[in-house]
């Protein structure tokens, strides 16, 4: 939990609220690893759960089962949306947030399946139930290198966005240019339809529904073909850059005082950096300390 996030959701000062706000928030502690552990697990099998009820053959046999298996899913992440609000100063900041959002969409599907009958639902229940599987995305939330990597992203987005609107530059021109060599009569009838070519053609090697029949054709197509594998490797070469950047700077731990409240101590500091109080106890495991010292 960064410094930031700590501001914009209010960390607790005292009290069980602040031992509730380290276990949840606090993923370098031992609680926070074993709260997350478990977390990671409930959700990947709520999920599990999710695509095996879609076989129906499955869901005709166990029907009940999987309707239960799903409210015991619903009740342990509804008690941790509760939590997550509970130990936090602004809880509709929390709400609003991008984890409180998808801790949301976890919840609502099953709540509001059960509240609208299907027979008179405006909208398909089947549907409100496929939307379960967004509590995959919570598992962005206690994995640290989905932070890590969206955070890269977040740093990298202007560099990508020059880049994809350097790529949207090529496919334009070249289906431009493919309009003019092949036309209507080889299947590229318009440019909107010859971009759509650029575009497959430059990220994979065509869907061929659409193909050149001219040798210039052929040319461009091969080219375009060798250029979309340079494409591939400058998104990542930025995005990798800035994950190394951050692996440099970032602070080792969560650890955080709890008399001034700050953060980022060392796993074996006793004191803290910036007001001298004593901190309480620090255990990690293995895993951890192999990152630490990474």
């Amino acid at each position: 939990m960064t410094d930031a996030t700590e501001n914009n959701l209010g960390k607790p000062l005292t009290g069980w609220r602040l031992r509730l706000y380290t276990i949840i928030f606090e993923a370098d502690t031992r609680a926070g690893r074993l709260f997350d552990q478990w977390l990671i697990a409930l959700i990947l099998m709520s999920v599990l759960v999710v695509v095996v009820e879609s076989v129906q053959s499955a869901d005709l046999k166990q029907h009940l089962f999987f309707f239960w298996l799903e409210w015991l899913f619903t009740l342990a992440f509804t008690i941790e949306y509760a939590a997550r609000l509970a130990c936090v100063r602004h809880p509709w900041r929390y709400v609003f947030s991008f984890y409180g959002v998808i801790d949301l969409l976890a919840l609502l599907p099953t709540y509001v399946a059960l509240l609208v009958p299907e027979v008179q639902a405006l909208i398909d229940v089947r549907v409100l139930r496929l939307l379960r599987v967004f509590r995959v995305f919570k598992l962005t939330a206690y994995v640290v290198e989905y932070q890590s990597l969206g955070h890269a992203l977040s740093a990298s987005r202007r560099k990508i966005l020059v880049f994809l609107s350097a790529v949207l530059m090529i496919v334009l021109v070249m289906g431009t240019l493919m309009y003019v060599v092949e036309g209507p009569g080889n299947g590229f009838t318009n440019i909107p339809t010859s971009v759509y070519w650029a575009i497959t053609t430059m990220t994979t090697v065509g869907f061929g529904d659409i193909t050149p029949k001219t040798d210039l054709g052929r040319l461009i197509s091969s080219a375009m073909m060798l250029l979309g594998w340079g494409t591939l490797a400058v998104p990542t070469g930025i995005v990798t850059a800035e994950m190394t950047a951050r692996r440099i700077t970032t602070t080792p731990t969560t650890r955080t005082c709890h008399e001034c409240l700050t953060e980022g101590h060392l796993a074996q500091a006793s004191f803290c950096f910036h007001c001298g109080a004593q901190l309480p106890s620090y255990l990690r495991d293995a895993s951890a300390e192999g990152r630490l010292d990474g």
